[in-house]
């Protein structure tokens, strides 16, 4: 399929992450872009603002009458259900109907493709590495999966050359791309509704390493079994992170490369979890030619990603911190980082469970991830794309915490509850609509 000769692109589920990117990118290089979804929210309001006709019922009325057959795209989120009367719509008449992996497949493989893959960190580390490598002047596009708060945007750079995209082992999606240099953050079991087991999901991650067939092209920590370059924090690597030292609530580190020793590297986002994002990010753009200049200057500038660790007030008397975390190894993490950030301070977690399937296979790791902070709140399951599970509640996963300052609450009574406590540190975890409650949680605690 050419792109050249498409002048139009409709897309079902348009206000996903991933979905929105791509609708931005489209509409950048001067297609009509169109679309639906289930409903409005910030980020599709952004994308009316910037002049795309967004619609939000299930309306085959409403599909622009000029979409026809031989100058559209169709791009299809997975959500959707078989159903959905415009999708049948465009299936009765042929239109190229595509998914959002597919499509990134068509764009990758007429470019030079660094792919980020790993079942934890790869929307950090793919927009670490998009600015580096646009803040360097490569004409690059970065395809991420949140909103970067440096361009207040999933996508950065509008380059023809050059792309970053998120490699998605959801559905085995990341097997449509062609990266050129790769790296695998991570293989924790995750998706095992989509996989069974953890090694299917492991064989999939060796597949997709396999699309790279240079290994000094491809990227892992140290002890992941896989074949690549290996990088890690304060042990041998082919890329090492040492010398580390907070200094101004900032990581302050080196690292030695295969080259070179670079040193005083500042970079703000707290956790060892995120050192190792910027580590991976440094070592593919170094690779790639981008000189130590450049990703030095271009760490010290990165803001971070929304919903990952993300400062919601931060005063001397009260810090809120919202993160995206819904696996057990996610929540470990930021954990990790406010332990080492507010030593003495009291923390409570709020956290929204996503999927029933997930809440549980996971659910022991969950409540002793969870248990560790001072207080912990949490919220009804988010179903996402399920139907319940006979027996999979939030209450049975607060069952199994061993920390006894815990409790079930509803969303109505989530803010009375957060005032109600004598918790210095609040961080709000999840991957569901809990993010949609952020800005009135930030608002009450002000």
């Amino acid at each position: 399929m050419n792109l050249n000769q498409i002048h139009n692109v409709y897309f079902i589920g348009i206000g996903g992450i991933g979905m929105s990117a791509l609708a931005r990118y489209f509409q950048n290089i001067g297609k009509n872009v169109s679309g639906y979804d289930k409903t409005p929210t910030i980020l599709t309001d952004e994308l009316v603002a910037g002049g795309m006709d967004i619609h939000f019922e299930d309306s085959i009325s409403a599909i622009p009458k000029e979409f026809y057959v031989e100058n559209t795209l169709v791009i299809v989120t997975p959500a959707v259900p078989v159903s959905h009367s415009e999708w049948n719509y465009f299936v009765e008449r042929d239109y190229v109907i595509k998914k959002r992996a597919e499509v990134l497949g068509l764009i990758t493989k007429d470019t030079f493709c660094f792919a980020v893959a790993g079942t934890h960190g790869k929307t950090t580390t793919s927009s670490i590495l998009g600015h580096i490598l646009y803040e360097s002047g490569a004409d690059v596009t970065a395809f991420l999966g949140g909103i970067v708060e440096n361009y207040n945007s999933n996508l950065i750079g509008s380059g023809k050359t050059v792309t970053v995209v998120e490699a998605d082992e959801f559905d085995r999606s990341f097997l449509h791309l062609y990266p050129n240099i790769a790296c695998v953050t991570s293989m924790d079991a995750d998706h095992l509704d989509i996989y069974g087991d953890k090694d299917a999901l492991e064989n999939s991650f060796r597949e997709f390493a396999d699309k790279v067939t240079d290994k000094t092209k491809i990227f892992v920590p140290k002890g992941l079994d896989l074949e690549g370059l290996t990088i890690a924090i304060n042990e041998d690597a082919i890329f090492k992170a040492f010398n580390i030292r907070i200094e101004n609530s900032s990581y302050i580190f080196d690292v030695q490369t295969p080259i070179e020793t670079i040193t005083n590297i500042a970079f703000g986002l707290p956790g060892h979890h995120n050192l190792m994002n910027a580590l991976m990010a440094l070592a593919m753009a170094k690779t790639y030619g981008t000189s130590s200049e450049s990703i030095v200057k271009a760490l010290a500038s990165f803001k971070g990603v929304q919903r990952r660790f993300s400062y919601q007030i931060k005063s001397e008397n009260l810090v809120y911190i919202d993160d995206y975390a819904h696996h057990p190894t996610e929540i470990n993490a930021v954990h990790q980082a406010v332990r080492e950030l507010y030593p003495n301070q009291k923390v409570i977690a709020i956290f929204q469970p996503h999927l029933f399937s997930r809440t549980k296979d996971f659910a022991n790791d969950f409540a002793k991830s969870l248990s560790q902070f001072d207080e912990v709140v949490v919220l009804d399951i988010y179903p996402a794309r399920e139907l319940p599970i006979e027996g999979i509640t939030s209450s049975w996963l607060l069952e199994k915490m061993t920390n006894e300052n815990k409790k079930l609450v509803s969303k109505v009574d989530l803010i009375p509850t957060i005032l109600e406590s004598d918790a210095t540190v609040i961080v709000t975890i999840g991957a569901g609509d809990i993010g949609e409650l952020v800005p009135f949680i930030k608002t009450a605690l002000s």
